[in-house]
């Protein structure tokens, strides 16, 4: 069987077992941020997906209403991240949503990033090698990722996006995968120095 086949039954498999396990953590994270800063809980955004398609990225909401005004850029110490946000995103834990869009067949587990509709470019500016990226369904993680994550510029997060698509395994996968728990664990490589993920 193609591996591209084994990945999505297994992200379907296991999104859906962690949704459940997780529904409670979802419950609470919700509670707090309406007691922190109101509605919405959740931030939705458009993101490039497999073969360029766009689709709603799903998150739990760590800034304020309407930050996006302010740029996409995100720095240390930034006024629009909530209480609530700083914690979520020092622990990933605003990702977990995303569990969501595996279901729904818009990403996986592991993956190039999915990146937003305008930055760092449109779509069509994408080179003929860059698009690569986009012949695999998104990803909570991926190569670039663990490699650095937002402290590696565009270019070089595109190498290691088409890099994994050019290695992609079971093997890569779990590997991607380990060091992905560890650095969650750690808190690591999870602070913005500029660069939106």
């Amino acid at each position: 069987m193609n591996y591209l086949k084994i990945k999505r039954a297994l992200d379907l498999l296991f999104a859906t077992i962690l949704l459940i396990i997780f529904s409670p953590l979802f419950l609470i994270i919700s509670i707090m941020i309406l007691i922190d800063s109101k509605r919405p809980i959740f931030f939705l955004q458009d993101r490039i997906g497999k073969d360029g398609e766009v689709f709603k990225m799903i998150k739990f909401r760590s800034m304020v209403v309407g930050a996006e005004k302010g740029g996409v850029y995100e720095f240390k110490n930034d006024k629009r991240v909530t209480k609530v946000g700083k914690f979520l995103r020092k622990t990933s834990l605003d990702e977990l949503p995303q569990l969501i869009n595996i279901i729904k067949g818009e990403m996986s587990f592991i993956g190039p990033r999915p990146v937003l509709t305008y930055h760092p470019w449109k779509y069509e500016e994408y080179s003929v090698e860059q698009k690569k990226r986009f012949s695999v369904r998104p990803g909570i993680t991926g190569l670039a990722q663990i490699n650095g994550r937002k402290a590696v510029d565009w270019n070089k997060r595109i190498e290691y996006d088409i890099e994994y698509i050019n290695k992609l395994s079971l093997f890569i996968d779990l590997k991607i995968l380990i060091k992905t728990v560890l650095n969650v664990i750690l808190m690591k490589n999870n602070e913005n120095i500029g660069k939106t993920n």
